[in-house]
């Protein structure tokens, strides 16, 4: 009888185990993809929504408002259901939520309703609060603790493939490149306007009807697939756990801060690039989406980019360094002239590619099991997505100048400057 050795054994173990995980990450990873993908979706549909309803650039930062209050009311009820009934329920609801917010953008289109497309983004922003809360922290426990950074920022490139994708291959689905001016508009009559209008929200029906549609079938697909729920610790689940005993870290509540002006930096600079291509550099609003693709592509790059650097450099160090460069970057977009801003914003994309999964893990380190309430609490800080928009938007109006507003970003990235350097320190506390 041949004698198995015990090493043996657990390495075959550990090969099963990885096994019965692999398509889980697999298929959890394709929500980074899908959500990524909406979200690049506003940058063009904020200059489209402005043209057709004649908005200001306040107005317009509405549409960021309406997707991103949405992660600030719907965090802690998704967090109380994935810790009830586990990750898999948390990813279902908000795989549903997401579908149908995408079907009714035909609606939506159909009334020439603005208040509609924000209702419709709402309730997508929904079900993307419930699927970032489940898959950031599923990512980061499924594997050793000591890369659970790596592996987020992993998942999270093909968020940033999904902004290049967006951009460059939907973009010009929807942007009509007619742009009349409000005149123009005034002087024409009640039928050739109400057609105008018309055929500029039409162009939002198949993107959004497709996605929707594709994202039922992925939402029937994690039905059917086991996805085993991952206990953070040996200890009984919910054994203190608490919003109390969690904001006890310091690192988390930095970490809420932190991720608060990140994701308004990454939203103020996204959802006006196109306005800023074509203010600063004087490019067509086709060229623009172009660019905005390249935005994308870039943002891509720094997610693989900053993966492979994370094997050498301390992930909090690499943080220190981009929030630098970016801080610097910011400075160079609100001063400069020409296409040279335009691959300011898109150098901006490839610094700051890193810090929401960087953020994220450092934020959610060491919590136990307490993890899933320090996942609801950071993904509430996303908030910030809807409150500083409309700051950026108000001054450029006040101002008169786009780029003034793009100081808003650069104090964002600031504060995740001195989040990144008190890292050690809050964490020894």
């Amino acid at each position: 009888m041949a004698i198995i050795s015990s090493s043996t054994v657990q390495k075959n173990q550990k090969t099963d185990k990885n096994k019965n995980w692999l398509f889980p990450f697999i298929l959890v990873t394709s929500l980074f993809f899908f959500w990524g993908f909406v979200h690049n979706l506003d940058p063009i549909l904020i200059p489209h929504l402005r043209k057709a309803f004649n908005l200001s650039d306040f107005q317009s930062s509405l549409i960021d408002s309406s997707v991103f209050i949405a992660y600030f009311i719907m965090a802690l009820p998704a967090g109380f259901i994935m810790r009830k009934y586990g990750y898999k329920s948390g990813i279902m609801i908000g795989l549903i939520l997401f579908g149908f917010g995408c079907i009714l953008f035909v609606p939506a289109a159909n009334s020439l309703q603005y208040i509609y497309f924000l209702g419709a983004l709402f309730i997508i922003a929904c079900g993307l609060t419930f699927l970032e809360t489940s898959a950031n922290p599923y990512i980061t426990i499924l594997g050793p603790s000591e890369t659970a950074t790596n592996r987020l920022n992993l998942s999270q490139s093909f968020n940033g493939l999904a902004a290049f994708i967006a951009p460059s291959y939907i973009g010009p689905m929807i942007l009509s490149g007619k742009n009349l001016t409000k005149t123009e508009m005034e002087a024409m009559s009640p039928t050739d306007l109400h057609s105008y209008l018309l055929s500029e929200a039409a162009s939002v029906k198949l993107p959004y009807l497709t996605l929707g549609l594709i994202i039922l079938v992925v939402a029937v697909i994690f039905y059917f697939t086991n996805m085993p729920d991952v206990k953070e610790e040996d200890s009984k689940e919910g054994e203190g756990t608490s919003f109390k005993s969690a904001l006890k870290s310091i690192q988390l509540r930095w970490g809420i801060l932190a991720q608060f002006f990140y994701v308004g930096a990454q939203v103020c600079v996204g959802s006006f690039f196109i306005k800023m291509a074509t203010t600063t550099a004087g490019l067509e609003e086709g060229s623009a989406a172009k660019y905005l693709g390249f935005y994308g592509l870039a943002f891509m790059l720094g997610r693989f980019v900053g993966t492979f650097l994370m094997q050498y450099i301390q992930p909090r160090k690499l943080l220190i360094i981009y929030a630098i460069i970016s801080i610097l970057l910011s400075i160079l977009a609100i001063t400069g002239t020409g296409i040279t801003v335009v691959y300011t914003l898109i150098a901006i994309a490839f610094f700051m590619s890193i810090m929401f999964p960087t953020i994220f893990s450092m934020g959610i380190s060491g919590l136990g099991n307490n993890t899933k309430i320090g996942s609801s609490l950071i993904v509430m800080s996303i908030v910030g997505g809807a409150l500083l928009p409309p700051i950026l938007g108000v001054i450029s109006d006040k101002t008169g100048n786009i780029q003034n507003g793009y100081i808003v970003p650069l104090v964002c990235f600031a504060v995740i400057l001195l989040f990144a350097m008190n890292g050690n320190k809050t964490q020894n506390a």
